[in-house]
């Protein structure tokens, strides 16, 4: 028994599992899913004994990869150097491109897929123009191609910023497009995510920016693989898949609504590019190889009960989902303790803490219980919550 806080700093009793879920238990099959492509958006694990006031991120490299090599060891992709990533909260262009390369080189070494996120993060977010703007842009697309990685072309702040109207991102965007080797995936990352990121690709009425996303993927034939769309808005996503061009992939990042969206309507369905397959990818890989044998109700018997977890994580102000997805990975035994690049470990309280232990600990997400508990008591003494 264990005695948790609330929301409302009352404490209660919890009673942990004694098993994991037999998804967890079995063993891990890294032959990747066939009906879907499923990418989960990888946390970095911080140095806990950097300098914070050093003025450049710290990284746990062997431990950092090692947490790739997990998610690649259950089949899925992985999506580097994004906003779980804690890009553009504590995570500057420099460490990045090292995290790109190194995750890149692991890639390789295991046989794993991997896209890479490139953005405009190297810049400052007042004062530049439109033509340096593309240029950062083509500094991070060269990084990433060097690697042999898919590119994943994120949202900038600093476009947003900028931009006067559709047209600029047109602009920015078509000659972005134009100049890549590969074709790459486009992120649409929401302002819940992202406040900076508020009316992007020229408009905040989301119909009109529809209409400029659309157009770009429409006038660069080939080149875009698929997109990401991040608005936590499933009515707005599976109207937005419907009017792709034939072969553009519409990979769902909506952390809200991911088992309805990617088990599709019959005719329409999303890929996957999510967060939060990053603590459950046991149970994610698992359900979409239920997909792969046609079994549609079983992939949804083994995500459904997943939402609350996953909904409570990427609750207001949804930045700071990263937070409650390092505590788990700490909880599981992926590193060895619970410090963020930073200082992040400190945007959420200690009841939504427990709360985020207690729904995971419900799924049977952790292989071994009994770690997670003593963690978990060992994070509430700090807190000097006494059991």
């Amino acid at each position: 028994m264990i005695r948790l806080p609330d929301e409302n700093g009352v404490l209660r009793a919890y009673e942990p599992r004694a098993e994991p879920a037999d998804a967890v238990l079995r063993p891990p099959s890294a032959s990747p899913p066939v009906s879907r492509t499923v990418f989960a958006a990888a946390h970095v694990v911080a140095d806990p004994l950097a300098d914070p006031n050093s003025g450049r991120a710290a990284l746990d490299w062997d431990a950092t990869l090692a947490f790739r090599r997990h998610l690649w060891s259950h089949g899925l992709c992985v999506a580097e150097a994004m906003d779980t990533a804690q890009r553009g909260a504590g995570l500057e262009w420099a460490v990045a491109a090292e995290l790109t390369e190194r995750s890149a080189a692991e890639a390789r070494a295991v046989g794993g897929r991997i896209a890479c996120g490139v953005g405009t993060d190297q810049l400052p977010l007042a004062g530049p123009d439109l033509a340096t703007v593309r240029g950062a842009y083509e500094e991070q697309l060269e990084v990433v191609e060097k690697t042999g990685a898919q590119a994943i072309v994120m949202a900038s702040r600093v476009l947003a910023a900028t931009a006067r109207g559709p047209e600029d991102y047109l602009d920015v965007y078509g000659e972005l497009l134009r100049q890549a080797a590969e074709p790459v995936v486009l992120h649409w990352l929401g302002p819940m995510f992202d406040p900076a990121l508020e009316g992007y690709w020229g408009s905040t009425d989301l119909d009109a920016a529809t209409g400029t996303f659309l157009r770009i993927i429409e006038e660069h034939p080939g080149k875009v693989d698929g997109v990401k769309v991040s608005l936590l808005d499933a009515g707005r996503e599976t109207a937005l898949r419907r009017r792709l061009p034939d072969g553009v992939r519409c990979y769902t990042g909506d952390d809200f609504n991911y088992p309805e969206l990617v088990a599709g309507d019959g005719e329409f369905y999303s890929h996957a590019l999510l967060g939060v397959f990053d603590p459950l990818a046991p149970l994610a890989a698992e359900a979409v190889r239920l997909l792969d044998a046609g079994d549609r109700d079983g992939f949804r018997a083994v995500l459904d009960p997943t939402v609350p977890l996953s909904r409570h994580l990427f609750r207001v102000p949804t930045r700071f989902y990263k937070t409650g997805v390092v505590l788990l990975a700490w909880l599981a035994g992926h590193q060895d303790h619970f410090v963020m690049v930073g200082g992040m470990q400190s945007a959420r309280s200690l009841p939504h803490l427990a709360r985020a232990y207690e729904l995971a600990d419900a799924l049977g997400l952790f292989a071994d219980p009994g770690l997670a508990e003593a963690r978990m008591r060992r994070l509430l003494d700090v807190h000097g919550v006494a059991q």
